[in-house]
């Protein structure tokens, strides 16, 4: 028997195959990017820095992440690419080296009704077949479970054909039991409609008797009521019949013949369910958005208690447990009693349960419940709760880009969020985190910094290498890596006091707290300690409250920051008065569009799996105008050209002379203000950053009518240059008369405070307490919590 031998063959020197230790990029232009070329090591901690708006995640995210995830998807059939997103490749000559990237952005979840905690981690499904299993009674299977499915019975009969005129009826019967509440159909919630909000009934059809947006007396919705031919036109509608009110409330669709043209009438409250209220409150827009909260209530439904789930699926329980229970509870909790449960039949599903719920507490997300609606989750909290189902992945050598991870963290928090980037990496991973926070940029292996800054000025990589060769080098990041915002010497006083009395709303137990006014407040506190349950749950949202927070602003190519902050109708208005022709000529979505290519700019080729091709209209050379519009001029400028300035050059055309427009000034002068001075007033909004969407967002804010502003965290996405811009801005909002309460973590803003509210000490049932208010120099001085421990060494007290 002959036995085979090896000759060990080694190499003088390393394997070809451990030469790909680098992602190499050469000649990235994608956005602002200014034909970067630059090596990231593999199996690193790389941290991309730089000012709001410089290139950090048109480089990581829109060039890396992005053809990572095109060259994935053409691995697969062109009949599945059909069925999926086409991605363009990005604009760079060379990408070496990449590896299957997985992204986990700041974007918030998905806001439908029936998305919670559990179902966007697959936490509420293992639970489904847990309690299948284990529950008594006996109910049925998962689906039973689930208040996304519905109870459905259906029983008839079919023909069967069996040829020579031999036919048999077969009668068929179904049924599936599903857990889904039929009052509320597993929102939790009803909604109950004002009547006096949607018309005047003193009024007739024919007087134009509704305060309903778009239900204008010459629109075509009221044109199809009033001609249905089931009400007197004249008569006014509190005199209706019984039968006319609920024909006019609650009709079912039935078509109706209007001018030889066949339409659907339907009675007002479905149609308004539909058209309004299956929306996604926070994609409203805004005035669509106040008629709702206007008009609308919402109330915990009576029937399932806001659990969303039938009285059956509550019925079948583990121990005493059910599962509506079980979901209700933190989620630290809940990994406690299921590490109670020892059924070996169930063994699998119990281990990967486990694993799951305790990484949402090792990731600092055991104070949230699995049927907390994911669209009320900050973007912090989105981002860590998709990072869940990487904690325990087996895969190596894969990329993972992370957004701003710090996101809604309290310091405290920051070195857990450290530890779990850490062992992603040690695990042979290469991580890319965009980030501005100092405790973060610190464990980085490898630092970019792209600047020098935003916009048209940023673009280019100003330093790569270590930490300390960052603190050295003259980059802007450089220079302000070690600011440290001191605490004020001086403290305004305030001018009066809201009183929050008995504040009760998610985790707060019973708060009793005097939020002084005239001044700059701070409420912090580690994350879920209930400093958004106490401010936004507990402070009147009337008139006088201008109330910023963390929802991201959506917009398409099509939108601007003069479309989005209502720049453009001042313009349209100016150019109009100028010119002695309509408004609508100077908007590229109406009648001045460039014919061609419907105002886009750019005309799209489909090519079917490929990726699609845009190219320059060649009709108005992409000024998205038709070239009559392009005559007229203002202050010696057509529209096109105005669009194209600098928010910086816009004010000073429009601050005087011929273009003298006080109402365009006055909105460019807040954009000015909050330091977006560089962008152009028609660039879309889907090529900014998210630091220059929050801080858009916060100019268009500063423009409300109110006494009282209360922001969410505007220190996101800001780099810490931005940050004192920031801080002069609040200064001013409060010298002006105003008072501002501000949710923050960072403590540049909390040294700069007037007045600290301190809640905690921990998260969920463990915080909800107020357990400092004072000024800054107090919480220093006493460190008795938390906070007052990390802003100490923060300002080195």
């Amino acid at each position: 028997m002959s036995k085979a031998t090896t000759t060990d063959r080694q190499s003088p020197g390393p394997h070809v195959a451990d030469s790909h230790d680098v992602i190499r990029v050469h000649g990235a232009r994608e956005n602002n990017l200014r034909d970067v070329s630059i090596e990231i090591p593999k199996r690193r901690l790389t941290v991309f820095t730089g000012v709001s708006g410089s290139g950090k995640s048109s480089l990581v995210f829109d060039t890396i992440a992005a053809e990572s995830q095109r060259l994935i998807n053409e691995t697969y059939s062109a009949f599945l690419q059909g069925f999926m997103p086409n991605l363009a490749r990005p604009e760079v000559d060379v990408l070496d080296g990449l590896t299957t990237a997985i992204a986990v952005d700041q974007q918030r979840m998905g806001s439908d009704p029936r998305s919670t905690v559990g179902t966007a981690t697959d936490a509420n499904a293992m639970l489904r077949i847990l309690f299948s299993r284990l529950g008594t009674p006996h109910i049925g299977p998962p689906g039973a479970f689930s208040f996304n499915t519905a109870s459905v019975s259906a029983s008839g009969g079919f023909t069967v054909d069996r040829g020579a005129d031999k036919t048999r009826t077969e009668k068929v019967s179904f049924s599936r039991t599903g857990g889904m509440c039929t009052h509320c159909e597993g929102r939790g919630t009803v909604s109950d409609i004002d009547l006096t909000q949607l018309y005047d009934d003193s009024k007739s059809l024919s007087e134009d008797p509704f305060t309903i947006p778009t239900y204008t007396g010459d629109g075509w919705v009221v044109r199809v009521i009033a001609e249905s031919g089931f009400f007197d036109k004249e008569k006014p509608i509190r005199k209706y019949t019984k039968k006319e009110q609920h024909d006019f409330l609650y009709r079912e669709p039935v078509k109706v013949k209007i001018n030889g043209v066949n339409l659907t009438y339907e009675g007002l409250i479905p149609k308004l369910q539909k058209s309004f209220l299956s929306k996604d409150r926070e994609s409203m827009q805004p005035h669509i958005r106040a008629f709702v909260d206007r008009a609308v209530t919402f109330t915990r439904c009576p029937d399932c208690d806001g659990t969303r789930l039938s009285e059956l699926a509550r019925s079948s329980k583990i121990g005493k447990v059910n599962i509506a229970d079980a979901c209700a509870m933190e989620i630290r909790d809940l990994a406690e009693w299921v590490r109670g449960l020892d059924e070996p039949s169930v063994a699998p599903l119990l281990t990967k349960l486990r694993h799951t719920l305790d990484s949402f507490v090792e990731i600092g997300l055991g104070y949230l419940s699995l049927d907390r609606a994911s669209g009320t989750l900050s973007g912090g909290e989105a981002q860590r709760t998709k990072m869940i189902r990487h904690l325990g992945s087996s895969l190596t050598d894969v990329t993972y880009v992370f957004d701003e991870p710090s996101i809604g963290l309290h310091p405290h928090d920051i070195q857990r969020m450290n530890n779990l980037l850490l062992r992603l990496r040690d695990k042979g991973n290469t991580v890319l985190v965009v980030e501005h926070k100092p405790e973060m940029i610190a464990i980085a292996d490898h630092v970019v910094d792209l600047g020098p800054g935003a916009g048209t000025a940023g673009g280019t990589v100003c330093f790569e290498g270590t930490l300390e060769g960052l603190r050295g080098s003259d980059t802007v990041t450089g220079r302000h890596l070690d600011d440290r915002a001191k605490i004020k010497a001086t403290v305004r006083k305030p001018t009066g006091a809201l009183e929050i009395r008995g504040a009760s709303a998610n985790n707060l137990q019973g708060v009793d707290v005097d939020i002084p006014l005239g001044v700059l407040t701070v409420v912090t506190g580690v994350a879920g300690s209930g400093k958004s349950s106490l401010v936004h749950g507990s402070i009147p949202a009337d008139e006088g409250v201008v109330a910023i927070d963390q929802t991201p602003i959506r917009g398409s190519r099509r939108s601007n920051p003069a479309t989005y902050t209502g720049l453009a109708d001042p313009i349209r208005k100016a150019f109009a008065k100028a010119n002695g022709v309509k408004p609508a000529l100077f908007s590229a979505n109406s009648e001045g569009a460039c014919p061609t290519c419907n105002g886009a700019g750019v005309i799209y080729t489909d090519l079917a799996i490929m990726q699609s091709v845009a190219t320059p209209c060649e009709e108005c050379e992409g000024r998205r105008f038709e070239a009559s519009v392009l005559e007229y001029r203002l202050g010696g400028r057509d529209i096109s050209e105005v669009l194209a300035m600098p928010v910086a050059e816009a004010e000073e055309f429009f601050g005087g002379g011929e273009a003298r427009t006080p109402a365009a000034h006055r909105i460019l002068e807040r954009l000015a203000d909050v330091g977006l001075g560089y962008l152009t007033l028609g660039q879309p909004l889907t090529t900014l950053s998210g630091g220059e969407r929050q801080r858009l967002k916060l100019a268009t804010h500063m423009g409300d009518k109110g006494g009282v502003y209360v922001l969410d965290e505007p220190t996101t996405g800001l780099h810490l240059a931005d940050v004192e811009q920031l801080l002069g801005l609040l200064d001013r909002l409060v010298d002006s008369g105003k008072s501002v309460i501000v949710i923050e973590h960072h403590q540049a803003v909390m040294a700069h405070a007037d007045w600290i509210i301190d809640l905690g000490p921990g998260a969920g049932h463990d915080g909800g307490r107020i357990v400092f208010e004072g000024t800054p120099a107090d919480l220093v001085e006493a460190r008795s919590t938390l906070t007052g421990e990390h802003l100490a060494a923060y300002v080195g007290a």
